[in-house]
C-alpha cells in the first residue's frame, strides 16, 4: 500500500480544503509513512490571490506555489508535486536525489496538530516572500514559485531548541542522499517516473520538471 506524505495544514488552509481531504483519524501517523517526511502548511493572501507555502518539518525546506484559484485545491498533490521537484531541479539537485524524490512521491495525507517551531518558520518564510514582492514590485501571479522557493532554501533557518542554523536547501538534499540507499530506484520509479527523471526538461523554461507522465502512475 503506498504510504502517504504526511501534512499539517493551518486552520486556515483546512477551510479551503474540499471535504475528503480533511484531517483523518487520529491514529494516522502511527500508520506508516513516506520517508519524504512531514510537512507543514499555510494558506497565504497576497495581492488579493491564494498562496501555498509548505515547509519539511526536520530540514525546513520550503515549497511555495502561487495563486491558486478554487478549483486548484482539489488537486493540491499535483501542484506539490510540480513545485517539489522544480524547487529541487533550482536548487542544484542530482540526477539520484531527484531519482528518489520522485520514487518517494505519494499522496498527502492532512493530519491533525501543529508544530509551533515548524509554524514559525512559515510564518517567517511568508514574511521573506512579502518582502521580495514588495522590493522589487513583483507580480505574485506572474512569479515562478519554484524559484521563489529555491531562494528561500538558500537563507539560513533558526529553528528553537538548537543551537545551529539550518540551511534548508543543503539539509533536503543530503536528507535524499541518506534515502537513496534505502530506495531500489530500479524497482520503485516505473517506466514513465524513470523516463521523466532522465529527461526532467523538455526544453522550456528554466528548466521546469514536467510531471503529466509521472502522475498517471499514481
Amino acid at each position: 500500500a503506498a504510504k502517504p506524505v504526511s501534512l499539517h495544514a493551518t486552520k486556515k488552509l483546512l477551510a479551503k480544503m474540499p471535504a475528503q481531504t480533511k484531517p483523518g483519524p487520529e491514529d494516522i501517523l502511527a500508520a506508516p509513512q513516506s520517508k519524504l517526511g512531514s510537512w507543514h502548511a499555510n494558506l497565504l493572501t497576497i495581492q488579493r490571490r491564494n498562496c501555498l507555502l509548505l515547509v519539511h518539518d526536520q530540514t525546513r525546506f520550503p515549497v511555495f506555489i502561487p495563486a491558486l484559484t478554487k478549483p486548484d485545491f482539489a488537486k493540491i498533490d499535483r501542484f506539490f508535486d510540480d513545485a517539489l521537484m522544480n524547487t529541487l531541479l533550482k536548487c542544484g539537485a542530482t540526477q539520484e536525489q531527484l531519482d528518489t524524490a520522485a520514487a518517494l512521491m505519494q499522496p498527502l495525507a492532512f493530519v491533525s496538530g501543529t508544530d509551533r517551531s515548524v509554524l514559525g518558520t512559515l510564518n517567517q518564510l511568508g514574511q521573506d516572500i512579502d518582502h521580495i514582492l514588495y522590493i522589487d514590485s513583483l507580480n505574485v501571479a506572474e512569479m515562478a514559485g519554484y524559484a521563489v522557493s529555491a531562494w528561500l532554501a538558500e537563507r539560513p533557518c533558526q529553528v528553537k531548541g538548537q543551537k545551529d542554523c539550518i540551511w534548508p536547501n543543503d539539509a533536503f538534499l543530503e536528507l535524499l542522499d541518506r534515502l537513496s540507499g534505502e530506495v531500489d530506484l530500479n524497482s520503485s520509479l516505473t517506466d514513465d517516473q524513470r523516463a521523466l527523471s532522465d529527461s526532467p526538461s523538455e526544453p522550456i523554461a528554466d528548466n521546469v520538471v514536467m510531471l503529466d507522465r509521472f502522475r498517471q502512475t499514481k
